[in-house]
């Protein structure tokens, strides 16, 4: 694993702040609650819009949470290279709101500067299953959009209805990107 310098995680975690809507759609919004403990643990990257801090992601891309003292999350995401090493990054997670709130703001920048508003981007959970096994997560303008599964892969008849959804709530599906898992 190659380390990130600390800018560019700094100036990755501001894309969001800087990202525009293309199209007039209606306002984007988060799920009504989450339960955070039952969000926890390990989840699968089934799809994506393409982004500038996944290039280097080939294959296996997995997210796991836990939940720390205070209600932090502490956010780990791995991924498979092209030349087959792992890449991983470590990152915080915070709910913004009340303890339900399906709005959380994440970082991937050092501890040191969580002060700074800008390296915090939203994560907000706009579609979850009532098992908490398929979820779409994104963030008020739609610039980024990811699919996580709690398994590698996805029962095709949910993820249609997913994908259905999504449409509906404005996401141009032509701009995911399927994720490689194995098997």
């Amino acid at each position: 694993m190659l380390p990130v310098p600390t800018i560019v995680v700094a100036l990755l975690c501001a894309m969001p702040l800087w990202a525009k809507s293309t199209e007039p759609v209606a306002p984007l919004h988060a799920i009504a609650q989450l339960d955070i403990q039952r969000y926890m643990g390990t989840w699968y990257e089934i799809a994506k819009y393409p982004n500038a801090f996944q290039r280097k992601c080939a294959a296996e891309t997995r997210a796991d949470y836990t939940l720390l003292d205070g209600g932090r999350v502490q956010v780990v995401n791995r991924c498979r290279n092209a030349a087959g090493g792992m890449e991983e990054v470590i990152g915080a997670a915070r709910q913004t709101g009340p303890s339900n709130s399906a709005k959380l703001e994440v970082r991937f920048a050092p501890a040191w500067l969580a002060f700074l508003p800008f390296v915090w981007g939203n994560y907000w959970v706009i579609d979850l299953d009532p098992a908490y096994q398929l979820v779409a997560v994104s963030e008020p303008s739609r610039e980024y959009l990811w699919i996580l599964s709690r398994s590698p892969h996805v029962e095709p008849a949910a993820y249609s209805a997913l994908l259905q959804r999504l449409a509906i709530m404005g996401f141009d599906l032509r701009r995911l990107e399927t994720s490689n898992q194995p098997g």
